[in-house]
This record gives structure tokens, sequence and C-alpha cells, in this order.
């Protein structure tokens, strides 16, 4: 779908897919720091207003068709305000990426990650002709596994205790999504009405 908003990289019926702004920095702070979309990330909460504009600025340096990753901020088109963000590290062949995903408590389980991360996966496979994305995410994170589930990634390994964050040792589910797999599943990818997801895959 083309996008009609000026400044809106991609979009789906409910939302724009764009760069982030600086007046995106106290949402961004503000979602980051919830301590469930936090859990099985990285980062630790609060995220300051100093961290989260370092991070817009970081995102506003990035350029989607290069290798090394991309954020994009995910924004409702009904209510105008930032929702989450999706991140693509393109790898340097330019044939494969990694996906992660983040999204405000206040709009999980509305389908609005699956929304948006199909518009992505569309966006990678079918206009820029990547062959395989890749994902990770905690073995506890069972919304954003069945997330990646859903839009057609396979489960492909189990790395057992493979990460330490916060104070203790993790298992990753490792996931796979190939664009023979994606050109399979047809029309429909992004329903308004599929289930959504809350944290990060993968980790970083």
């Amino acid at each position: 779908m083309r996008p009609e908003h000026p400044r809106a990289l991609l979009e789906t019926p409910r939302l724009y897919l764009r760069r982030f702004r600086t007046e995106d920095v106290p949402t961004l702070a503000s979602y980051r720091s919830d301590p469930e979309v936090a859990r099985y990330q990285s980062w630790t909460v609060p995220v300051s207003a100093e961290a989260a504009a370092s991070l817009v600025r970081r995102f506003t340096a990035g350029d989607p068709e290069r290798p090394g990753w991309f954020q994009y901020a995910v924004q409702h088109r009904a209510e105008g305000c930032l929702i989450g963000d999706v991140g693509v590290n393109l790898h340097e062949n330019r044939m494969q990426a990694d996906l992660g995903f983040t999204f405000a408590t206040r709009w999980q389980g509305r389908g609005h990650a699956t929304e948006a991360v199909c518009a992505v996966l569309r966006e990678l496979f079918e206009r820029r002709g990547l062959r395989r994305v890749s994902a990770e995410c905690d073995a506890r994170n069972t919304r954003s596994a069945r997330l990646l589930q859903r839009v057609g990634f396979q489960r492909e390994g189990l790395r057992r205790q493979h990460t330490w964050i916060k104070g203790e040792w993790t298992d990753d589910l490792l996931y796979g999504l190939l664009v023979d797999d994606w050109g399979r599943r047809g029309a429909g990818r992004d329903s308004p009405g599929a289930a959504g997801a809350t944290q990060d895959a993968p980790r970083r």
C-alpha cells in the first residue's frame, strides 16, 4: 500500500510506519520505561528522557536501505500518536535481515503489532527482494513467539541458557521466515483483527 501520510515510509489500514522524530522522545521514554515492556529486554527501567533522546537521534540517522539497524516508528493513524516501533537489521549482503518489535502496553492485544510487522515483512520480501528474515526471543516471551508464528515464522532452534541478562541465564528461541514461506501465506496478513504482541524480538 502506497503511503498517504507525507512522511510515512509504509502504511496499513490503521498505522503509519515512519521515521522517528524529536517529538517522539517523551512517548518512547514512557513505553520503554514500562516494566512489562522491558521485562525480556536488555535495557533497564526507567528510560530517562536523555536516553530516549539519544535513541531517537540514532534512529533518525538510520537508512532503511543500508545495512545495519533501522527503527520504524509506528504511529496510530486515527489517534496520531506513537504506539511502538519495529526494528530491522539489514545484513551486509542485503538479502537477509533480523527483526524486532516493541509496543506500548496500552496498544497490546489489538493486532497493531501483527499489522506493523506484516507491513515490514511485505516491504522486505516483496519490494526489496530479501531471501530470509530472522528473529529471536526469550523463551518465556510467549506473546512475541505467538506473533512470529502467526505471521509465518518457523521455530528453528532453542539455545538453552544462552543469554545472561538482568542477573540470570535465559533460553532463546530462534525463528526464521523465508520468502517462499511468505509467498505461500497469501493475502490478509495485516488483518486489523489479528492479535497483538508486546515485547521485542530479538533482544539488543
